[in-house]
């Protein structure tokens, strides 16, 4: 049955919405006048097909703009701000959604992900763990529902219920870590997109290589730690047989990604236009390359015309729930942050009163707190931001609030039963996300914290200072 005219005429506008953010990025002054207006529209018809629980924070929205109508002379300023950075989200996540479009048809795509998932179990977890984060780079949140469906499959072929229990647990977690990896790090998660465009003087180019090193001790901290407290059964001859077929299998993922490294990179570097910026361009144009690629391979048993119409009246329509979220938490955060700053310093809680190792430390741990009650990351990020003291006042770097502030919410990821990685994770393994953040996540939560904290430090007042 065809979709009705507003779900794939919202789709129209948010494609529309992203070519002119894209346009602004890239320098083009008239392409932001009419984001605002845009998502007005775009909100508005969403609103129509979601959930109460998305309507809610539209209604939230709204209720904040009035009361900063009431509280403040500038506030329609303020509002464009937020419509803005609202804009800005929905058309970076209808950006990324292009490549997930095509990659859920490539036959190697599939290969390399039945591969990762078929390794033994002295293999298994850091295969998994690093097609976690492979994967998140080309399928967001695509790669928990590929990798977590063939990692439940291969689990439930064992006879076994307790060894059963414990693979399904162990591989979930492996593909939960993995891709929350990706999050401090990637040009192509959110954390690097919202996160460089608050804090002022923040470039990616400044903050990807300690992100590196946190997405090393959030993955190796998993990995040594499944490794130790792994639990011991006896296996019957034969169960440590090797995956089918070798790890050329994840060739074609890495030459994609390499072929990403290198124009999205390239790019930044020659025309100094923001990362985020390069990726809303480079994505739907390799994606739209690559589709064209498997449709004259013949392997491909529709057309790009069909393609075309099943991504604008089935895929995108499909994350309007999210999308929602997404673009509200964006505005929520931009328009309360001003509500909620003379609020604070009243308390007593400034935090340009704080030394500036406490205050990275504090980011660190914030997100995941807040987490629990049910803030996405974007909003308290968003929220925060503005009462994060200056990074030269604290004696650091921006690219040091920037890893503090990544740190933080790659923990959110793991712990907040709220977040679509411990929903889609509990769902897999048949548990609560509140299980899967705090009794399957919960010492790990603590570990790799601990060491994030320290991290940020060294990094802040030792390597980048």
């Amino acid at each position: 049955m065809p979709a009705a005219p507003p779900t794939w005429f919202t789709s129209c506008l948010l494609v529309v919405l992203t070519g002119l953010v894209a346009c602004a990025e890239w320098g083009a002054g008239w392409a932001s006048a009419p984001v605002p207006w845009l998502v007005l529209a775009v909100l508005a018809l969403l609103s129509l097909h979601v959930r109460r629980s998305r309507r809610a924070f539209v209604a939230v929205g709204a209720a904040l703009t009035l009361a900063q109508a009431l509280t403040d002379p500038d506030w329609q300023a303020v509002a464009l701000r937020g419509l803005y950075s609202a804009g800005f989200i929905g058309a970076f996540f209808t950006a990324l959604s292009t490549l997930r479009n095509v990659a859920e048809t490539s036959p190697a795509i599939g290969r390399a992900g039945r591969f990762l998932a078929s390794q033994p179990p002295g293999r298994r977890y850091g295969a998994l763990t690093l097609g976690g984060l492979l994967f998140a780079l080309l399928l967001n949140y695509g790669a928990i529902t590929l990798l977590g469906s063939l990692a439940t499959a291969s689990a439930a072929a064992e006879p076994d219920p307790v060894i059963r229990s414990h693979r399904r647990r162990r591989m979930l977690l492996a593909i939960q870590r993995g891709f929350i990896s990706s999050l401090p790090w990637s040009p192509l998660a959110f954390t690097m997109a919202i996160t460089t465009a608050l804090i002022p003087g923040a470039r990616w180019a400044d903050a990807v290589m300690p992100g590196l090193v946190t997405a090393a001790i959030v993955a190796g901290t998993g990995w040594a730690l499944d490794t130790i407290f792994k639990p011991r059964v006896t296996l019957p001859p034969g169960a440590r047989a090797g995956g089918a077929g070798s790890w050329m299998a994840i060739s074609p993922l890495l030459l994609l990604l390499a072929l990403f490294a290198v124009t999205v990179g390239g790019l930044h570097l020659v025309t100094g236009i923001r990362i985020v910026g390069v990726v809303m361009v480079v994505v739907p144009v390799i994606a739209a390359l690559w589709a064209a690629l498997q449709h004259a391979g013949g392997g491909l048993d529709f057309g790009p015309a069909t393609r075309l119409r099943g991504y604008l009246a089935q895929d995108l329509p499909g994350y309007r729930g999210e999308i929602t979220l997404l673009m509200m938490a964006g505005y929520i955060g931009t328009i309360g942050a001003p509500l909620l700053l003379p609020l604070v310093l009243r308390s007593g809680l400034d935090p340009a009163l704080l030394p500036g190792w406490a205050v990275l430390v504090m980011l660190v741990w914030i997100i995941p707190v807040l987490g629990q009650l049910g803030m996405n990351p974007i909003l308290t990020v968003t929220l925060l931001a503005p009462l994060i003291p200056e990074a030269a006042s604290m004696g650091v770097t921006p690219a040091a609030v920037v890893t503090a502030i990544a740190a933080g919410w790659a923990m959110g990821g793991i712990t907040s039963p709220f977040t679509a990685t411990t929903l889609m994770i509990g769902s897999f393994g048949q548990v609560s996300a509140t299980h899967v953040g705090l009794r399957w996540n919960g010492g790990y939560a603590l570990t790799v914290g601990a060491l994030l904290s320290g991290w940020v430090l060294v990094f802040a007042f030792v390597v980048g200072a």
